[in-house]
């Protein structure tokens, strides 16, 4: 569909990550903004769907090591941001790039956390990621420390308005199911 993206995050081995399709938003300066309601599913790899229960939209900057997943309420994380090599689309409606383990992550009452590090060092050897890949990733993970803490764009209130868009088209889909009868 013409207003649907593919995502799929692969690992540095090529394996299939997490993956799943979402509405396609918009682009602005920061990136290409995608969106899905609460009751969209990913894939974790060829695994079992795995639903969130909030809606969420996910931005694809160009050129940076790093993607971006901002989540509503009641989600106890906000702003979710996979350390990543730069996004690639292999056509117009397909976004991929190699999940680098490091994830920084900011709660809702304002907590800036880095998640697997261990992972990270662990992969590092797996893997045996070049160093410039190590540098870029430990660059970014710097970086979006500093930008979810003092509330640098988009992660201040840009995301706002593309996360309204997708509770809106959410709220949309669920009136239809009950005017159709599929649910109450």
């Amino acid at each position: 569909m013409d207003d649907e993206a593919r995502i799929v995050y692969r690992k540095f081995d090529g394996s299939l990550h997490w993956n799943m399709t979402m509405k396609w938003l918009g682009e602005d300066e920061h990136g290409v903004w995608t969106g899905a309601g609460a009751s969209t599913a990913w894939r974790k790899g060829d695994g079992p769907p795995v639903l969130f229960g909030h809606s969420h939209v996910v931005l694809f900057p160009r050129e940076r090591w790093w993607t971006a997943t901002f989540n509503s309420a009641p989600a106890r994380t906000e702003v979710y941001c996979d350390i990543t090599t730069p996004v690639t689309w292999p056509n117009p409606r397909e976004v991929t790039m190699v999940d680098l383990d490091l994830d920084v992550v900011r709660t809702r009452d304002g907590l800036v956390l880095v998640l697997d590090e261990d992972e990270f060092a662990e992969h590092q050897v797996k893997y045996s990621y070049p160093a410039e890949v190590i540098t870029a990733s430990l660059d970014a993970t710097g970086q979006l420390k500093i930008a979810l803490a003092d509330g640098t764009e988009p992660f201040a209130s840009v995301y706002r308005s593309y996360l309204a868009m997708v509770e809106e088209l959410d709220g949309r889909s669920l009136r239809r199911l009950v005017d159709d009868g599929l649910t109450d």
